[in-house]
């Protein structure tokens, strides 16, 4: 449901979601290139983003400062993030939905505007049936109508929506390793 590489730090959470929120690509416009080192490093993180910097240098076989040296590039290049997932139901949340967005016109301006509101996790271009499908966490019910019918249907170039509204939320891993 969520894009990103998944493990905890609690200073993640502070700040605006443009900071937390890195880019995916290298100042010179490409994909950063992971080594394999990097990629076991990551691979680590996804099994226990708290496991600590010496116990992944003796799994990679780097220095703990080499670790940390490693992590701290691969987060600011923004292959990945550190940040404690949960469900959001324990959490005060109650109602997640997909929504499904046809849009006219430019999508990725579309996109941007959906993506600077903080109810929206996730907001992904598409092919098929909908230019864009955005996941919603809200309160309740009437907050999920309003980020609906007052904000999301509000942005211009869009031209419809369709919710499917999460009754059970049955899986969520970001344990899908490298390649």
């Amino acid at each position: 449901m969520h894009s990103d590489l998944v493990a905890s730090r609690s200073a993640e959470q502070k700040g605006t979601r443009e900071s937390r929120e890195p880019s995916r690509e290298s100042r010179n416009g490409s994909s950063p290139q992971l080594d394999a080192v990097s990629l076991a490093i990551i691979e680590q993180l996804q099994e226990d983003g708290r496991r600590p910097y010496a116990a992944i240098g003796k799994a990679v076989g780097l220095s703990e400062a080499a670790v940390r040296q490693r992590v701290q590039k691969l987060l600011d290049q923004g292959v990945m993030q550190i940040v404690a997932v949960t469900d959001p139901l324990t959490v005060g949340f109650r109602r997640q939905a997909m929504v499904g967005v046809n849009v006219e016109g430019d999508v990725e301006a579309v996109a941007d505007a959906l993506s600077a509101m903080s109810e929206c996790e996730y907001v992904v271009m598409t092919a098929g049936s909908f230019d864009l499908m955005v996941e919603i966490v809200c309160e309740d019910d009437d907050h999920l109508l309003e980020v609906i019918n007052k904000r999301i249907r509000a942005v211009p170039g869009v031209r419809s929506t369709e919710s499917f509204v999460y009754l059970k939320l049955k899986k969520q891993t970001y344990m899908w390793g490298t390649r």
